[in-house]
């Protein structure tokens, strides 16, 4: 192998997308394309292979319709009718993969004009549909959004199991659309192991990056969409030695931060630990929900087996959901509630995900059920184990609780997911229940998480099961391969405006990344690195990644050096095991393949790259500009 340093440098992709849409405008200024004759663009924001633009004129405001024919029958058109203009680009949503579309686009005048559009096959890490029970009366326009915990993609299936939408980047966690139609989600770009993300994205479903929320603490797992706009989204401080911790409010329109919410100021951290409990993860904040009457934050954290309730305002305690076992006394008296009604059927939740709050107050959420006790001699072992989504009624004046609804339990390990998974509320009776960390080798479910299962092994399988109930009666079932973080169920078109044309925008800032004060004498060698190391390093415009391979124990350092300016950032080559995973995007195969993210804020000018590796300064032949 040679010993020569990977290096890509590549513009952030809001500028490859902002480049191409300028593009495409150009050639429809200067074509001015007719309806008879439109511009096609396939996959015009270059990650979305499922989509096309198509882009015409018109003499007069006219409001067209445009379909998207079934692949099998009339009965599977999708349709949509856009605003009347005289200058129009219309989203092509919901292409089948591999295959010549046909769409049709239809005037109010009654002019109508008629198109192919081929695509062609998708990514071969694709998860694929394996079963569905559904019907098209059933989910009408309606797909079942997917999104990725591991290296698949961001998926969308129809009731077909057909895959309607993708996106080739492994954008992060929970997918959700706001109030303008646009949906929210993680950005695809590493920060932090284990799975920390520069921030949010707000997209629309052709793949159009709007913004990008950078944050200094990084985002992880969930965020929630406030009445004005604002974004709750959840991260943590890497100033200090805990993780997945802190809420923030985010300005919609600026980025800022707002108002931030410090877990650590709240509950004990060396109490009521979960089985995947450690002193670094000791919360381990995986979703939040704003709750309107009561002004109040409900928080899921899945090491302390809690789901606990602050005011908004003040950021105090409310109340805790969960088995008390092993909290302070004066803890339980104040916070934590006490089962009533069918208390024989009663159980609580364990590691839980996705906490809801229904309109009457009640609490939902997804009951993992790792372990299934607070205390080590009492686990359950996965393969005997249960999964199921939850409802419970909680009075929170006299402090009782009810379970009112579950669907799982009576499906036993074949639903079990030890992590990630999601339900939502949709009205009285009526949930989805998302199942999506389902791992099993030799038929029974793994001891292990689904990120490290080694998928070389013909034994070993990760699937995803999503679940429709209402009244007890099970709607819709979609299997696929993979394991999936969260489902959203959403038609593909919204009412309001589906394409915004303008520059995407970089909003917030990055941290400024932790230097290491001591730095071990090394001789400087001007030679590159043996290539045992395997190095890449990877830069955009306001960061860049460093990857190699160390042995455990390799005294590693990243240096950058301008004239007599110097930067030393530590590589951590010592073992690591992460007891939690909601998302393997960033896990390498091979423990010794680390990575780290140095931010560009604070770093003026151009830095030349050099590897300390045990006694020797290496060369990269790399170099950095810093704005």
């Amino acid at each position: 192998m040679s010993n020569k340093i990977r290096y890509i440098s590549e513009d952030h992709l809001i500028t490859r997308q902002n480049r191409a849409e300028t593009e495409f405008l150009a050639a429809f200024a200067a074509e001015k394309p007719t309806f008879a004759q439109p511009q096609v663009v396939l996959n015009p924001y270059l990650i979305n292979p499922l989509c096309a633009l198509v882009m015409f004129t018109t003499s007069e405001a006219l409001a067209p319709t445009l379909t998207v024919h079934g692949r099998r029958y009339e009965r599977e058109n999708l349709s949509h009718t856009f605003k009347a203009a005289t200058e129009h680009f219309l989203p092509v949503l919901g292409l089948y993969e591999d295959f010549a579309n046909t769409v049709s686009i239809a005037l109010p005048d009654g002019r109508t004009t008629t198109l192919t559009i081929r695509t062609g096959k998708l990514p071969a890490e694709v998860c694929r549909c394996l079963n569905v029970q559904a019907s098209l009366d059933y989910l009408g326009d309606a797909i079942m959004f997917l999104s990725p915990a591991g290296k698949n993609l961001p998926t969308a299936y129809d009731y077909k199991g057909d895959i309607r939408w993708l996106l080739t980047e492994n954008t992060m966690f929970d997918i959700k659309r706001m109030k303008n139609g646009n949906i929210v989600t993680g950005s695809s770009r590493f920060c932090h192991m284990p799975y920390n993300c520069t921030g949010l994205i707000e997209i629309n479903l052709l793949g159009k990056i709007y913004k990008e929320y950078r944050m200094p603490g990084n985002y992880h797992h969930d965020h929630f969409e406030m009445d004005n706009g604002d974004l709750l989204a959840l991260t943590q401080d890497f100033s200090r030695d805990t993780v997945e911790d802190m809420c923030v409010l985010l300005d919609r329109n600026t980025g800022a931060i707002k108002k931030t919410w410090d877990y650590r100021r709240v509950l004990p951290m060396d109490v009521g630990g979960s089985g995947s409990q450690d002193a670094h993860d000791w919360f381990h904040n995986n979703a939040v929900w704003y709750d309107k009457g009561s002004n109040s934050l409900t928080l899921s954290g899945r090491h302390q087996d809690a789901i606990i309730n602050i005011d908004y305002e003040s950021g105090a305690l409310n109340w805790i959901i969960g088995d008390p076992e092993g909290w302070p006394q004066e803890m339980v008296d104040k916070y934590f509630f006490t089962p009533v009604g069918d208390v024989a059927n009663f159980d609580w939740q364990y590691e839980q995900h996705a906490c809801v709050v229904c309109p009457d107050g009640d609490v939902m959420c997804f009951d993992n059920g790792q372990y299934r006790a607070k205390v080590k001699d009492k686990y359950i072992a996965n393969r005997d184990n249960f999964s199921r989504g939850v409802r419970y009624r909680i009075d929170t004046a006299k402090m009782e609780i009810e379970q009112v609804w579950q669907y799982g339990k009576e499906r036993g390990a074949e639903f079990f997911s030890p992590y990630i998974c999601n339900v939502e509320y949709y009205g009285e009776g009526h949930y989805m229940i998302h199942s999506g960390g389902i791992g099993r080798e030799h038929g029974y479910a793994s001891p292990s998480l689904g990120a490290f299962l080694d998928m070389k092994d013909p034994k070993a399988e990760l699937r995803s099961i999503t679940v429709e109930e209402k009244d007890g009666i099970v709607l819709y079932q979609l299997e696929t391969e993979g394991n999936f973080y969260r489902a959203e169920k959403l038609p593909l078109y919204h009412g309001g405006d589906n394409l915004l044309l303008g520059e995407g925008r970089l909003l917030g800032s990055l941290e400024v990344t932790e230097e290491f004060d001591t730095v071990p004498e090394a001789e400087e060698v001007f030679e590159l690195p043996p290539s045992f190391h395997n190095l890449l390093i990877e830069e955009d415009e306001d960061r860049f990644v460093f990857h190699g391979k160390f042995e455990k124990g390799t005294l590693a350092m990243l240096c950058l050096e301008s004239g007599d300016e110097r930067h030393h950032y530590f590589l951590n080559t010592s073992a690591s095991w992460h007891l939690a995973m909601c998302s393997g995007a960033f896990l390498e195969k091979d423990e010794r393949d680390i990575k780290i993210h140095i931010s560009k804020l604070g770093l003026h000018g151009m830095f030349t790259v050099k590897l300390i590796i045990n006694d020797r300064k290496y060369q990269t032949g790399v170099s950095i500009c810093c704005p």
